[in-house]
């Protein structure tokens, strides 16, 4: 079916205690991965490239080839800008066909952050498109702001944003040490933002017991990046480890990369649905 913006996706999720995985790719093999897995799921899936794709033209060469992909399948499918931190990069990701923007001001004062998410959320709805906001921070090598209740609210309030990302305990890439997630203030931020489907960044390796409380405390979309990048990194390093000095048409050699990826995905897509 054709791509579509993550509102509709993502408010049934919430309102079923359920989440939709949200899967960071860069290629053809990670893509078709987590495809074949939301089909054999029969859910929806959201496909991400992070933000700096968006610098280097990837992210407009890959637009065509994921449109193709999600035309050919059964389920919807939004594609989105994950960490986009400047217009520019929400702006040509929704002229070159991108269904959905996230823009990170998470890093500024609160009232810049307000002016430009407002301004690509604003942006976003006039095309159609959806758009994700963040208030507190997700650590990623620095220090964890956790979202305060009252100013998700008020940021919810202000920017109109279709998703909101917030910082509950979770970091971006692999932990040094567990994770410990704040799920009562989940739950608040939720409570005080009713209409607002909740973002959990930082879900590779986070405890999945940890990801089911916040799924039922109004986490509707789960963001996965790195356990999934790495693993296929892991799996193409294999299949070529495999071949010992013989050669395969490299089209062949995608084939067992992708089912290996996939089955990664199919499983977390299974866990993220309730099943």
């Amino acid at each position: 079916m054709a791509l579509v913006n993550m509102k509709e996706m993502l408010c049934a999720a919430r309102k079923a205690k359920k989440a939709v995985g949200a899967f960071n790719v860069t290629n053809y093999e990670t893509a078709a991965a987590v495809l074949k897995a939301a089909e054999q799921e029969n859910e929806p899936v959201i496909i991400q490239l992070y933000m700096r794709l968006f610098d280097t033209g990837k992210a407009y060469d890959l637009c065509g080839m994921l449109q193709r992909l999600a035309f050919r399948g059964k389920v919807p499918v939004a594609l989105h800008l994950d960490h986009g931190n400047t217009v520019k990069q929400a702006t040509d990701a929704l002229a070159w066909g991108y269904t959905s923007v996230m823009y990170d001001g998470s890093r500024s004062p609160y009232d810049e952050n307000v002016k430009w998410t407002k301004h690509v959320a604003d942006y976003a709805h006039a095309l159609g498109a959806t758009c994700e906001g963040e208030i507190g921070h997700v650590a990623q090598g620095d220090e964890t702001a956790l979202t305060d209740v009252g100013e998700a609210a008020d940021f919810a309030k202000a920017t109109g944003v279709d998703a909101l990302a917030v910082s509950i305990g979770t970091a971006h890439g692999y932990y040094k040490q567990e994770p410990k997630l704040d799920i009562p203030r989940c739950a608040a931020i939720a409570a005080a933002i009713p209409d607002v489907p909740l973002v959990l960044h930082g879900g590779s390796g986070t405890p999945l017991a940890d990801v089911r409380r916040a799924i039922e405390s109004g986490v509707a979309k789960v963001n996965i990046a790195t356990e999934f990048l790495d693993g296929y990194v892991k799996a193409t390093l294999k299949t070529f480890g495999d071949l010992n000095g013989a050669f395969v048409p490299p089209d062949k050699l995608a084939d067992p990369i992708i089912d290996a990826c996939a089955a990664h995905v199919q499983r977390l897509v299974r866990f993220f649905a309730g099943r």
